[in-house]
């Protein structure tokens, strides 16, 4: 059996892992545009210095070796051959599949905006390591103290954290009127704008870039919707990402907004599969289907594509949107629906001391939750609802801050003490 897999994160290493579980002897050959396996969520702390390159794996250094697998490091797949089942790469190989896994990821959104030009030095987005280290280098030659990041979704403040480590200011610039905006309120927002406030940060509202100045080549200021102008030597594009989904163009393998999956995690192509920020599965509280760019959605699709690519059945049962970043020691976590758009959904809240707590639920199930300065019990919290339990009798207690495992139904805990056990 030759399989092959394009792009090499989470979803690919899950998938093999998968794979290898009962296909001890098949040809895996994975195609990764990049020159290194890393975790995306850690490129923050490589940027900050915490940690060294060769310290940001989730793999044992051995993972590919005892996997005998072949990665094609540096390689970059531009076609897919459905009916003579091969991928055509950059330098013209051909590689032949018997089941094909394609986890290419996302790609950093671009926004038109005047004067923003392809090559401008001084401009980057933070999705990879490369990214990381060419801000690193750029910063450095530069000796630049400031920036602004336009975004303040997850991937700027992942961007904020990291230059928070190398002790930089700088101004965060959203058209929403709160960090964090697909997820959390004003009242979260508010305390991490209280926190970069107080370290000389600042978060602009409701504006975005209208026009970007530059002088040599190089980003010099900006003007803003608002008519406002700041300088800015660095500018980090944070507006979010897209699924990468070009390579499945012009074949039969349908996409929406990401590559269309059943429940194995298989398109409409036999043998041709997909998953991870690519993959448009089934998202667990609509039951339609969704793209959700998180890195445990990952590494659970990559598990059942494997599974189901080796010949055994697995099901994808579904996920749910889930942010979790520290800033400035203060931790937050939000799951699910946060801020509920309908009629029909009752919203507690609890805000004390510099800890905040959100919980919604709908039909007395819980469906979302933020916790802010007090993520000790997320795991609890997750598991409602991903278990759907009625918590019509636990709603005084939701919010106290000793909400915990053996304040549930006891038929429920045993469950989960005695079954399978669950993520936290």
């Amino acid at each position: 059996m030759k399989y092959v897999i394009v792009g090499y994160s989470v979803a690919a290493v899950n998938a093999i892992t998968a794979i290898r579980e009962s296909d001890k002897t098949g040809e895996i050959t994975v195609i990764s545009n990049e020159d290194q396996l890393y975790s995306r969520p850690l490129i923050s702390y490589y940027l900050a210095g915490k940690l060294k390159k060769d310290k940001i794996g989730f793999t044992s250094k051995d993972f590919e070796k005892d996997m005998k697998i072949t990665v094609l490091y540096g390689a970059e797949a531009v076609k897919i051959e459905t009916k003579s089942r091969h991928v055509e790469l950059n330098n013209k190989k051909k590689l032949p599949y018997d089941r094909l896994l394609v986890c290419t990821g996302g790609s950093p959104i671009k926004i038109p905006v005047d004067g923003l030009k392809d090559g401008l030095k001084g401009v980057f987005t933070f999705t990879k390591l490369a990214d990381a280290k060419e801000l690193e280098k750029y910063i450095e030659k530069n000796k630049l103290k400031e920036a602004v990041i336009l975004g303040g979704g997850l991937i700027g403040m992942k961007a904020a954290e990291a230059l928070l480590g190398k002790k930089m200011k700088f101004k965060i610039l959203d058209i929403a009127d709160r960090l964090l905006a697909n997820t959390f309120d004003k009242e979260a927002s508010a305390l991490l704008e209280e926190k970069l406030k107080a370290n000389g940060c600042e978060f602009l509202k409701e504006t975005t870039i209208k026009k970007v100045i530059a002088k040599a080549g190089k980003i010099e200021d900006l003007v803003l919707s608002s008519g406002k102008k700041l300088k800015a030597k660095l500018l980090i594009m944070a507006v979010g990402v897209r699924p990468e989904i070009s390579l499945v163009k012009g074949t039969p393998i349908t996409a929406g907004r990401g590559i269309i999956v059943d429940s194995r995690m298989e398109t409409g192509v036999p043998g041709v599969f997909s998953a991870g920020d690519c993959a448009e599965g089934l998202e667990f509280l609509s039951g339609k289907g969704a793209v959700i760019a998180i890195w445990p959605t990952a590494a659970k699709q990559g598990k059942v594509a494997g599974h189901n690519m080796a010949g055994v059945k697995d099901v994808f049962t579904g996920s749910f949107a889930m942010n979790s970043v520290e800033i400035l020691g203060v931790p937050s976590i939000s799951f699910g629906i946060t801020n509920p758009k309908e009629d029909g959904y009752e919203v507690l809240k609890k805000s004390a001391d510099g800890k905040y707590k959100k919980i919604v639920i709908k039909d007395n199930k819980l469906v979302g939750v933020i916790l802010v300065n007090c993520i000790e019990r997320a795991g609890i919290y997750g598991l409602l609802i991903k278990e759907k339990l009625d918590v019509f009798g636990l709603k005084k207690e939701l919010l106290t801050d000793d909400f915990g495992f053996l304040l549930l139904p006891t038929d429920f805990r045993k469950h989960f003490v005695t079954g399978e056990g669950t993520e936290v």
